[in-house]
C-alpha cells in the first residue's frame, strides 16, 4: 500500500486536503498520498479525498491487490437527504459506507473466535468469501460522499493491513496457512495454480505428472512437507473426479450443445465457427492463465503446435499449442479443436489468437514455430506470424518410416532407406551439401517408385526451396 504522508500537524478539516485522480481504469491505496486526519477527539486515520465518480475503481483496485486479492463487502452503511442538517461539517456525508475485507471480521480458522450476534442485518450479497473461508481479517476503509460537496468522496482506512487482531498475515499468497475450514492445515492454492491444474486436466496429461507440478507450485509457499504433498495429492484428485464427472453435454444437438457451452465460457473462447455446407467447424480455447503463459514465455521464443493428440479417441482433432517454460517444458497455451487444415480456416483462427494476445501486449512476438505436422499449411504461420517454420525431428522420422513400410514391401529396402534419410536429415546441419545425400537417395532406390515419387512430391517442397528442382 502506498506511503502514509508524514506530517507534524493532524489536519483538522477535510476542506485542507486536496482532491487525487489517479490515471487508469483502477487504481489502489498505493496510488494514493494519504494524510493524518483527526476524524474526532480519540480517532486519527489515514484519509484521502477523490472524484466520487471514481470511487468504484478505488474498491476494484484494493480487490486486485496481488499480495492479498480479495473482495470488500459493504459491512454497514447510512446515508441522509439534502436539507436535513442545520449545521454541516467539512466531513459530514450524504451516503455513508463501511467496506471489510471479506477474509473478515469473524475467523472461522483453527483456534479462532466468532464475534457475537450484531443488532443489524449484514449485507452478504458482495462477500468474496464463504463463512469457512473467513481468517479474522480486520483491514477496512469507509467511504463518506460528502454532504458539502457531493461530487467527492472521503476515504478513510481504518486498518490498512490485511492481518488479524494477533498482527498476522491471515489470507492471500504471503500467509502459509490460507483458505478454508482447518486452513491452518492446509496449503495455499492461488488461482494461478489452480488453473494450471485444471488446464493439464483438461489436456488429459497422467495424474502423477498433473501432483508433481501441483506439489512444486504450492511449495512455493508452503516448502516441503510430508502432510503437504498428501494433501495435494488429494487435491488434484478430487479436482480431477469434479471435472471428469461434470457434464459438458447440454443439448441433445451437438451445435447448440456448443453454443451454449461458447456462451457460457465466452472468456475462454477466443475463436469458434459453426459448421456449416461451406465452413468447418472449428473451437478455439485458450484459459486466462494460458494467455498470461503465451505472453510471458511465447515472446521472442518458440511456438509448437502438437496435433497427434486424441485423434483415436475423438470425433475432431486437438491441436494444442505450446510454449517452453524458463525450464524448457512444454506448457499448453491454447487447443483448437478442429478436423479442417485448409489455409482459410487456419489463418482465421490464428489470427485471432494472436489478435488476443495483441491486445494485451502489442509487441508481442515469436522466434520460430514448430510444426509437428506434414501435411500443416505453412502460408498461414508465415503470414500471421512471419517467422522460420520449424519441423519436429521426431515427427518427421515416425511419418517416413510409416511410408516406407506402406510403399515398400521388402524388410532390407525399408532398412536401407530408413537409414539414408536419416544421414539426410543430419546432413542438414554438417559440412555436407544435403543436395549430394538426397539425389543419392534417388539414385540408389529409382526401382522404388512408389516411395520415391511420393517424397518428391510432397516432402521436396516442403524441406525448403533449395531442394525444390530435384527432380
Amino acid at each position: 500500500m502506498g506511503e502514509v504522508m508524514e506530517m507534524t500537524e493532524v489536519l483538522q478539516s477535510v476542506s485542507d486536503l486536496p482532491v487525487q485522480d489517479p490515471p487508469g481504469e483502477e487504481f489502489s491505496a498505493a496510488d494514493l498520498r494519504w494524510v493524518k486526519y483527526a476524524s474526532s477527539e480519540h480517532h486519527c486515520d489515514d484519509v484521502a479525498l477523490i472524484p466520487y465518480d471514481r470511487m468504484e475503481a478505488f474498491i476494484s483496485g484494493e480487490c486486485n491487490n496481488p499480495e492479498y486479492p480479495t473482495r470488500f463487502h459493504i459491512e454497514r452503511g447510512r446515508k441522509r437527504e439534502r436539507g436535513t442538517l442545520k449545521e454541516v461539517r467539512s466531513d459530514d456525508y450524504l451516503l455513508y459506507r463501511m467496506y471489510w475485507c471479506s477474509f473478515g471480521p469473524e475467523n472461522y480458522g483453527e483456534g479462532g473466535t466468532i464475534l457475537p450476534s450484531r443488532r443489524y442485518r449484514l449485507n452478504t450479497r458482495n462477500r468474496a468469501a464463504r463463512p469457512q473461508s473467513m481468517r479474522g481479517c480486520t483491514c477496512h476503509f469507509a467511504i463518506k460522499r460528502l454532504y458539502a460537496r457531493p461530487s467527492l468522496a472521503l476515504i478513510i482506512y481504518h486498518e490498512r493491513r490485511h492481518v488479524n487482531k494477533s498482527g498476522f498475515v491471515c489470507h492471500g499468497p504471503l500467509d502459509r496457512d490460507a483458505i478454508g475450514p482447518g486452513a491452518r492445515k492446509v496449503p495455499y492454492v492461488g488461482s494461478e495454480i489452480q488453473q494450471q491444474t485444471m488446464s493439464l486436466i483438461y489436456l488429459g496429461v497422467p495424474e502423477e505428472n498433473i501432483l508433481q507440478t501441483h506439489i512444486e507450485g504450492i511449495q512455493r509457499y508452503c516448502g516441503s512437507d510430508a502432510k503437504v504433498d498428501s494433501l495435494a495429492s488429494q487435491y488434484v484428485h478430487k479436482l480431477g473426479m469434479i471435472i471428469k464427472r461434470s457434464t459438458h453435454e447440454l443439448d441433445l444437438d451437438d451445435q447448440a450443445s456448443i453454443r451454449m457451452w461458447v456462451d457460457r465460457n465466452k472468456k475462454s473462447v477466443f475463436f469458434h465457427q459453426d459448421s456449416t455446407e461451406t465452413d468447418a467447424f472449428v473451437l478455439g480455447i485458450q484459459t486466462e492463465w494460458q494467455l498470461q503463459q503465451m505472453i510471458r514465455f511465447g515472446h521472442q521464443n518458440i511456438l509448437a503446435s502438437h496435433s497427434s493428440f486424441g485423434v483415436s479417441k475423438l470425433k475432431y482433432p486437438l491441436h494444442t499449442i505450446l510454449v517452453f517454460d524458463s525450464r524448457q517444458q512444454a506448457l499448453p497455451v491454447a487447443w483448437v479443436i478442429t478436423r479442417s487444415v485448409t489455409k482459410h480456416d487456419t489463418s482465421r483462427w490464428m489470427k485471432a489468437l494472436t489478435s488476443r494476445i495483441h491486445s494485451v501486449d502489442s509487441n508481442w512476438r515469436i522466434g520460430g514455430f514448430i510444426i509437428d505436422d506434414p501435411t500443416s499449411e505453412l502460408d498461414p504461420i508465415r503470414n500471421v506470424f512471419s517467422c522460420p517454420i520449424l519441423f519436429s525431428l521426431w515427427h518427421i522420422r515416425r511419418t517416413w518410416l510409416k511410408n516406407i513400410i506402406k510403399k515398400c514391401s521388402n524388410t532390407e529396402v525399408q532398412r536401407e532407406i530408413f537409414t539414408q534419410l536419416g544421414k539426410f536429415m543430419y546432413s542438414i546441419w554438417s559440412e555436407k551439401n544435403p543436395m549430394d545425400v538426397l539425389e543419392q537417395l534417388f539414385q540408389d532406390f529409382v526401382d522404388q517408385t512408389t516411395f520415391i515419387q511420393y517424397f518428391k512430391s510432397f516432402w521436396v517442397p516442403k524441406l525448403g526451396k533449395n531442394l525444390r528442382d530435384v527432380d
